[in-house]
């Protein structure tokens, strides 16, 4: 079943000029729907979003991504991935980007194993962004976290007077390397203490020129 997570707070905002790029939320609600979610680490129901009370950033919560190999673990168990397909609802006039995302999560690894995280980003109808990826080497016992910067020059936004849905696409992948699998079993998740990982994505905000 599919959710839809809405926050409508408000928040405050200077005058920018047009086509400039700036951290300061819109006034205004702010909404996120959930439209689709797909994947081996999101099943129906283990994946909810959530807008920041100040309208800066929205949270992806996981509770069943964990990736592993070795006893126990299934062939297809290495590798688990979630794509989230996603309506933002922003005031009129204002459109975003994201600027940075934040990963945690926990990860097990035995000597000679290894676990690579990877994300990418994109509006509907848009190219695909480069993955950014980041690598954790075993002996390993303990949480990670992991953040995406994209420099300000770059950062692609949602065209203005456009709906166009965002796409995100999150990968973990465990390999053995040099660890026994027979004997042993490395995992890594996308989870904290509490058993669920909060994902923070951050707004860049652009005001949309005057039509």
């Amino acid at each position: 079943m599919l959710n839809a997570v809405a926050a409508a707070l408000l928040a405050s905002a200077i005058i920018i000029p047009p086509g400039a790029p700036n951290t300061t939320p819109p006034p205004g609600h702010i909404t996120i729907d959930v439209v689709t979610v797909n994947g081996s680490g999101c099943p129906a129901g283990t994946a909810a979003v959530a807008v920041s009370e100040d309208n800066k950033a929205f949270t992806v919560t996981y509770s069943d991504y964990m990736a592993q190999v070795g006893v126990g673990a299934r062939p297809t168990d290495f590798r688990k991935n979630c794509q989230l397909n996603l309506r933002v609802n922003v005031p009129q006039g204002f459109t975003y980007g994201i600027a940075t995302a934040d990963y945690r999560g926990f990860a097990s690894l035995e000597r000679g194993a290894y676990v690579i995280q990877k994300a990418n980003y994109y509006f509907q109808g848009m190219s695909q962004n480069d993955s950014a990826s980041h690598r954790y080497n075993g002996p390993h016992s303990d949480n990670w976290q992991a953040t995406d910067t994209t420099e300000i020059a770059a950062i692609v936004y949602h065209p203005c007077g456009e709906q166009r849905n965002f796409n995100i696409n999150t990968e973990l992948r465990v390999y053995p390397g040099t660890s026994n699998t027979t004997t042993t079993t490395s995992f890594a998740s996308m989870d904290s203490t509490d058993g669920a990982i909060d994902t923070t994505y951050q707004f860049s905000w652009k005001r949309c020129p005057v039509q």
